[in-house]
């Protein structure tokens, strides 16, 4: 069974920094994409960041310059170091990823969320 698991969310002011970690657990055969996603209070659920297995990043417009997002294939985790935070970054951090727990079996998985609060 594979878990993902957010942690490093906080009570930040305007301009300070954060980094969010994922890491993944249970049947793992491979990694493929992982993610970041929000969702902001009365808000639908944005898609942040995501990151292939090669590496290779892409970041929603907002974000761009302030978030960084990174993996360590060894150790199954992602992560997004968010520095610059503004009050509209306020959300619950979620991570995700495509994994294949076995040969025949690939799903998205999701983690429970971890809350950012950017706040003076």
């Amino acid at each position: 069974q594979v878990q993902l698991v957010e942690s490093g969310g906080g009570l930040v002011q305007p301009g300070g920094s954060l980094r969010l970690s994922c890491a993944a657990s249970g049947s793992i055969f491979s990694i493929n994409d992982m993610g970041w996603y929000r969702q902001a209070p009365g808000k639908q659920r944005e898609w942040v960041a995501r990151i292939t297995s090669g590496g290779s990043t892409k970041y929603e417009d907002s974000v761009k310059g302030r978030f960084t997002i990174s993996r360590d294939n060894t150790k199954n985790t992602v992560s997004l170091q968010m520095n610059s935070l503004k009050p509209e970054d306020t959300a619950v951090y979620y991570c995700n990823a495509i994994i294949q727990s076995s040969a025949w079996y690939m799903y998205t998985y999701w983690g429970q969320g971890t809350q950012v609060t950017v706040s003076s």
